[in-house]
């Protein structure tokens, strides 16, 4: 489980994307990172510990652009304890990419020999989110090679992916010089949203709580197996890149991992957590024998 954001703007991101990470911080606590885009150049801190630990007005400084995107992780793949595995991951070609990455990857390790034998992709950590950032790094470039990029050579690389990866992920990338990508797995196992500020700012989060805390209007999910593309002048490109998707969430986003005040894919989290409770209580009350209900559920005025 991690928190992952990502944002198009026409003014200076680094303040927005600290304070939509902060909205994000109970989805990790362990790491946190920013990357900011400016021009073709990419501008990056991440460490160990919380949002307002790891980030001072010194690494603030240093993150200039109006593209960017940020990560809070609670390490549920490869080591807790190594920094390296701090997110978000950077890869220089094609055209230089950084991601980030919610979810866990069910076949990451058949995955990394694949890449290292056949796409001959190196893989530095163990961590599955590398894995997936060398998978797509890789489908972009074959899905561009010889041609500019644009978001139909986008979109081709994100459906090979799909054919490729097994498990959970909802991804925020950036592409130096082109644009954000976001996209989903063809389940919709872990969530994604998107919304847009009164400047013509867009932004994607996991949870809408990090729109809305952060001044923007609540748009839409992006659809399990849907890929958007947002370019640097703002516009917002998507399209379906599954063969058959269909929403199956993870139901721990209702029951534990998710801020109460959101609302995850047109379900309130609040209003699911009071229907399980009072579902549980009902077949409680169902085993429970007439006399001893009292004991269980107390029935006092």
């Amino acid at each position: 489980m991690c928190g992952i954001v990502g944002v198009v703007s026409n003014a200076p991101v680094n303040q927005l994307l600290y304070d939509a990470l902060l909205l994000l911080q109970h989805r990790g606590q362990d790491a946190a990172g920013i990357v900011t885009l400016l021009e073709r150049k990419f501008f990056m801190h991440k460490a160990k510990g919380m949002v307002r630990d790891v980030f001072r007005t010194r690494n603030m400084r240093a993150l200039p652009g109006n593209v960017g995107l940020g990560q809070v992780r609670y390490p549920t793949a490869g080591n807790a304890y190594s920094e390296e595995e701090a997110q978000p991951f950077y890869v220089n070609a094609p055209f230089g990419i950084v991601l980030v990455h919610n979810g866990n990857l069910t076949n990451a390790h058949a995955l990394r020999a694949e890449l290292f034998s056949t796409d001959h992709r190196h893989t530095n950590t163990e961590s599955d989110s590398e894995v997936l950032l060398n998978v797509l790094a890789h489908e972009l470039e074959r899905s561009s090679r010889g041609v500019p990029l644009h978001p139909a050579e986008v979109f081709a690389a994100v459906k090979n992916m799909h054919k490729r990866l097994r498990g959970s992920y909802a991804v925020v990338a950036l592409i130096a010089g082109h644009g954000l990508l976001a996209f989903r797995d063809p389940y919709g196992i872990r969530p994604l949203s998107m919304g847009r500020g009164a400047d013509g700012t867009v932004m994607v989060a996991s949870e809408s709580v990090a729109l809305e805390g952060s001044g923007h209007v609540f748009e839409r999910n992006i659809d399990p197996g849907e890929a958007v593309f947002v370019d640097l002048e703002g516009k917002v490109h998507s399209m379906q890149c599954a063969e058959s998707p269909t929403l199956n969430p993870c139901i721990f986003e209702f029951v534990y991992l998710a801020r109460p005040d959101s609302v995850l894919d047109g379900i309130s989290v609040y209003q699911a957590r009071l229907n399980l409770g009072e579902t549980l209580a009902k077949r409680v009350v169902s085993t429970v024998p007439p006399n001893q209900i009292d004991v269980i559920i107390p029935i006092h005025e």
